[in-house]
């Protein structure tokens, strides 16, 4: 691992100053007005589907969620791989981490609404939502537990509590530098509120370390509970092409695989439009190739076990599943997802291309339409030929499926740029704290 570069005291202030004195107005206006026509779009097919139903999704048996669990396992996915990789860098102490936690940590709280507003969406009745949720009530009705919509509940709010604790409390140091920088009163009162009244002394540093840490192991813990227990309700079903023991694992390199691509591609961003090189290094750009490249080969073997575990199960309707994936109507998923995820990947074999962000985003983004491209093949093919003939039938995404899928990548882009025009997109302390080891084991 390279080792980190002392930055001076004026470049971390100009860099965690960025919200006061923001340095691309119009590039972030025009990316904000995108982000502004996907919201439109996803407006529009929220509002056609409490107008009409749900009988406007191209759902149907036996493929009664397409796209809604599709992108659900997906946009979850992504928002697992931001916690994890700032809260496990924090608990092994590696220096690099400083100047990535805070936009991947941010990813995660905005991937994770993303996911979780689907089951919501599908619900037919979606603002009785609530009664998902275990509650004591006049009429002594409880949630149906035997029910997944109980459980993506559960998964879904407890994660996202646990990543926004975990942001949250990293950002306090932060809010009360932004406070006593600011210029204009709101600024000062915003920024004052979300400090909670930290005024750095050795007291508040020490038990914020001791918060940070625990709110950074409940997070790890969350992510491998929570991608276990959604992978089970699939494994644990009689679905051929699910029923399988390696489903926890395999879900769990796949969804830190996406989440992986996607804070490559972020980084990446960030780092040419705000000219960031000195900050997001070639040195990060080779910790996050390498981290991608290795939950790329473990998502590879998670593809030929479950090919294996077909084959060698000899069961008709398993090889009757591969075989559909493989040469089916759908086998363009299949294929889509093996090209897309494993042939760019293997670039970051040469140390060069890992170094080169640009080059390192744009695997990134096939690794993110590859993992899309899974997903759909994993629900799709396992349903649409169930073990009876007159089962069978297939899937068609509906104009207003793709449009909700495009209008909520506009809910994760609109807050997450409002993000970077109003906060530090890194930890500006953590910086400093760096720099200051870095000069002094010089």
């Amino acid at each position: 691992m390279a080792e980190a570069r002392p930055l001076s005291a004026e470049r971390i202030d100009a860099v965690t100053d960025l919200p006061l004195g923001f340095p691309a107005p119009r590039a972030w206006a025009l990316s904000f007005a995108f982000a502004l026509l996907l919201l439109l779009c996803f407006a529009v097919a929220v509002t056609v589907l409490f107008w009409r139903g749900v009988g406007v999704f191209g759902n149907n048996i036996p493929v009664a969620w397409g796209f809604p669990i599709v992108n659900y396992i997906w946009f979850l996915g992504i928002g697992h791989a931001g916690t994890l990789i700032s809260a496990l860098l924090l608990l092994t102490g590696v220096g690099q981490r400083n100047a990535l936690n805070r936009f991947a940590e941010t990813m995660t709280l905005f991937a994770v609404i993303c996911a979780g507003l689907y089951p919501i969406l599908h619900l037919g009745r979606p603002w009785l939502f609530y009664w998902t949720a275990p509650y004591p009530n006049t009429m002594g009705i409880w949630p149906q537990f035997k029910s997944p919509l109980s459980w993506d509940f559960f998964a879904v709010l407890t994660y996202l509590v646990a990543s926004a604790a975990f942001w949250y409390v990293g950002a306090i140091p932060d809010f009360a530098r932004l406070r006593d920088r600011a210029k204009g009163r709101l600024g000062q009162v915003c920024y004052g509120l979300a400090a909670l009244g930290w005024r750095g002394s050795m007291r508040h540093w020490r038990r914020w370390e001791q918060a940070y840490r625990l709110c950074a192991g409940l997070a790890v813990t969350m992510v491998f509970i929570i991608t276990a227990a959604y992978s089970l309700l699939l494994g644990g079903g009689p679905i051929s092409g699910w029923n399988s023991s390696i489903f926890p694992p395999y879900f769990l390199c796949g969804a830190v695989f996406s989440g992986f691509a996607v804070v490559a591609v972020i980084m990446a961003v960030l780092r040419r439009a705000f000219r960031l090189d000195d900050i997001l290094t070639d040195a990060h750009s080779d910790l996050i190739g390498k981290l991608l490249l290795a939950v790329g080969l473990m998502t590879a073997y998670g593809y030929l076990a479950d090919i294996f575990n077909a084959l060698y199960s000899g069961e008709q309707s398993e090889l009757e599943t591969l075989h559909d994936r493989l040469s089916g109507a759908y086998a363009w998923s299949f294929w889509g997802a093996v090209i897309s995820n494993f042939v760019p990947l293997q670039l970051l074999w040469l140390r060069r291309v890992r170094r080169n962000s640009l080059l390192l985003a744009a695997i990134g983004v096939s690794v993110a339409a590859g993992m899309w491209m899974e997903r759909y093949m994993l629900i799709v093919t396992g349903l649409y030929r169930d073990h009876l003939v007159s089962s069978w039938g297939t899937f068609q995404a509906s104009l207003w499926d793709w449009a909700l899928f495009a209008g909520m990548i506009g809910v994760f882009l609109a807050p997450f740029l409002l993000f970077v025009r109003l906060l530090p997109i890194v930890s500006g302390f953590e910086l400093k704290k760096a720099s200051e080891e870095a000069r002094h084991a010089r």
